[in-house]
């Protein structure tokens, strides 16, 4: 008699680290953040040797906080995810159930910036974590370039079913809504969810990740009611792109992604800022990588008008940036 596969038997590598299935279908009953769910990965990553023992874990602040905002937030993230109850479907004595748990439980943070942070998981969720058979592998260089939680979330769900030689699967719309994160009472007519959640999010998968992801939707009189989601592997071709996309600076990938020919000003086209600027940009906004906005805003300067004060214009940039992206 052949023996169940565990998904704690899988092991991460240097580039990827492994999500048990019942974690990557679940519907946020409290929203998370795109930083909340790659935190949460990391977690998990972290702590994948021992994750099903009741113990603590512990890892290093710097290692959960993203690369081009390195304020420390972390703290806000780890409170959410404590704070977060998901619905997970779960086979327990050949009966599907639906579970409500916790993502997070107790947990400490050390005040200093160069700190750990201390954290456990919850006993409902060790025991789904420790029966789980199905399993996503994600790289992370793919988890940290996708730019929003959507985009994520499905990324999660469709390394999940590769994984189970799957290339199709429908859902109800109501389904989706909830497995990609949508919040309650958000983007609910099809029209709204397609063009400013699933669309974008299809399009960056299938830009960054190993999958070419295509949908359709399906329709009850003249409503959307369900979405069949298409996905197969690429080409040799195909991932060396992905691989070179990967390794490419993230200025005008949003161009590229949108499959739009990239018209990059020279950078000698906008005159060079001065030191007190980035100085200023520092005080201003503590914890800002300036040169990734200088990055974002030199390519959000493309095809207008240079401004007669550089300096002025890329302060005011980042104040817009800032208030935008804040998470």
């Amino acid at each position: 008699m052949a023996t169940t596969f565990r998904t704690l038997q899988a092991k991460p590598t240097a580039d990827s680290l492994i999500k048990p299935a019942e974690l990557v279908d679940i519907v946020e009953m409290t929203p998370l953040t795109l930083t909340d769910r790659r935190i949460y990965n990391l977690l998990i990553e972290h702590a994948w040797d021992t994750i099903d023992k009741p113990i603590e874990h512990y890892i290093a602040k710097k290692d959960l906080r993203g690369s081009h905002n390195v304020n420390d937030r972390v703290g806000e993230s780890i409170e959410r995810l404590m704070a977060a109850i998901v619905k997970i479907k779960v086979v327990r004595e050949g009966h599907e159930e639906i579970e409500r748990v916790q993502l997070l439980g107790g947990n400490a943070e050390q005040l200093r910036a160069d700190g750990v942070v201390r954290y456990e998981f919850p006993a409902k969720l060790r025991r789904i974590i420790k029966n789980s058979t199905i399993f996503a592998r994600l790289q992370k260089e793919v988890m940290f370039a996708l730019s929003s939680k959507y985009a994520l979330a499905l990324y999660e769900m469709i390394q999940k079913r590769g994984n189970m030689r799957r290339n199709s699967e429908e859902f109800s719309l109501a389904e989706l809504r909830g497995f990609l994160g949508v919040p309650k009472g958000k983007l609910t007519t099809w029209s709204n969810f397609n063009n400013r959640a699933l669309a974008p999010a299809v399009k960056e998968v299938s830009a960054l990740s190993d999958y070419i992801v295509e949908t359709l939707p399906l329709r009850t009189g003249r409503t959307v009611t369900r979405v069949q989601l298409t996905w197969w592997p690429k080409d040799g071709e195909g991932i060396q792109k992905v691989a070179a996309e990967l390794n490419y600076s993230k200025v005008g990938r949003k161009a590229r992604v949108d499959g739009a020919v990239e018209t990059l000003k020279s950078r000698e086209q906008l005159a060079p800022l001065k030191t007190e600027t980035y100085e200023e940009a520092r005080a201003r906004f503590p914890g800002w990588d300036v040169y990734y906005m200088e990055q974002e805003w030199r390519h959000w300067m493309v095809d207008r008008t240079p401004p007669q004060d550089p300096d002025k214009a890329f302060l005011g940039f980042c104040d817009g940036h800032t208030k935008r992206n804040q998470l």
